[in-house]
């Protein structure tokens, strides 16, 4: 692969995901590994491939993916946000139709914090009135 690339950051729950898309023939890795074997799961492969699809590049560009942090389908939903904002930077001209399919919006929803005095976030002990 060359060394002139485009760069995105995608984050999702606590899975962050650093995207390099590079020129090439439309292969994708994850950590070093094909995402097929990285996201054995169909529906995870379909979330990775969507910005790629929608903009038509899913043969014309090579993904390049460092992904750490959270659950695979936090980390799928990450690849997808790097991906878009990489192919904004790589064409300006892409960002009305990424905007609009909601792919360059950070989806902020994390999980909610245990509160003292409770069994977890908003679930209680059984309470006993007698």
């Amino acid at each position: 692969m060359m060394s002139d690339f485009n760069y995105g950051t995608g984050k999702r729950k606590n899975a962050i995901a650093r995207t390099r898309i590079y020129a090439g023939s439309g292969q994708i890795q994850v950590n070093g590994k094909d995402f097929t074997e990285y996201f054995p799961r169909k529906t995870l492969q379909m979330v990775v491939q969507q910005p790629l699809r929608l903009t038509k590049k899913l043969d014309s560009v090579d993904v390049k993916i460092r992904c750490c942090g959270g659950g695979v389908a936090g980390q799928a939903q990450a690849v997808r946000h790097g991906i878009a904002r990489a192919l904004c930077e790589l064409d300006p001209e892409l960002r009305g139709v990424l905007k609009k399919a909601g792919f360059l919006t950070r989806d902020a929803r994390k999980k909610e914090r245990k509160k003292y005095g409770l069994r977890g976030a908003r679930a209680s002990f059984q309470f006993s009135k007698r």
